[in-house]
This record gives C-alpha cells, sequence and structure tokens, in this order.
C-alpha cells in the first residue's frame, strides 16, 4: 500500500469512526472533544492530494499528525475500558489500530526513500 492510499484509509476511519462516537452519545453530554479525531480525518484527507506529489513537508506533516492522533486516542481508549465500554474500546481501538497501520507505512517508505536516495549517490 502506497503512504497516501494509507492516508486516505486512515483519514476515513477516523472521520466515519469518530462520528459514530459522538452520535453515539447522549446529545445532553456531547462533548466537541468527541469530533477531534473527525477534525483529524478531514485535515489529513485535505493534504492527500499533497502528500500523493511527494511533498516533502507534507509527507512529515501527515506522519506528526498521525503520531499525534494516536497518542491523543490513548486517553478515550483507557476511559472506555475503565467504564467498560466495549463498543466505545471498539472504536477506539480500530482508529488507533489505523493510526498505527498509516504509521508502519509512513515509516517503511520513508526508509526506502533513504535507501533509494543512498544508492544513487
Amino acid at each position: 500500500m502506497k503512504p497516501y492510499q494509507a492516508t486516505i484509509f486512515n483519514a476515513a476511519v477516523l472521520v466515519v469512526f469518530g462520528l459514530w462516537a459522538y452520535l453515539n452519545v447522549a446529545a445532553e453530554s456531547r462533548s466537541t472533544t468527541i469530533l477531534i479525531p473527525v477534525i483529524f480525518g478531514v485535515v489529513l484527507a485535505l493534504l492527500v492530494p499533497f502528500f500523493k506529489k511527494d511533498n516533502k513537508v507534507v509527507a512529515h506533516a501527515v506522519a506528526g499528525l498521525t503520531l499525534l492522533i494516536t497518542i491523543a486516542l490513548i486517553m478515550p481508549l483507557i476511559g472506555s475500558i475503565g467504564r467498560d465500554d466495549m463498543v466505545a474500546v471498539f472504536r477506539v481501538g480500530v482508529m488507533m489500530a489505523a493510526s498505527i497501520f498509516a504509521l508502519v507505512i509512513y515509516v517503511k517508505s520513508f526508509i526506502a526513500m533513504r535507501r533509494a536516495r543512498r544508492i544513487e549517490t
């Protein structure tokens, strides 16, 4: 899988599962912080065209944002486990897994690019 495809996949998972989380919470207890994964997903999706053109700055920004959302999802996961809310654990777990998957793809891509440059010189 190419890095931009991993970004599209991760963005879609963050948006869909983030909206599911938001809509699954009772209206009176909804917090806008529930939408953080959705916002990250939209930002990642907006960066895909630039990422696809091998823009190094965007590639590193996407990797950084993906790492940030992965770390940010740790507390919701712990909270979901503490509440014994298995549906929330599933949602957050899937978002984390998609983000970790994307990070692995990015790291492999960065390593491959570095090796290719080393061979050229």
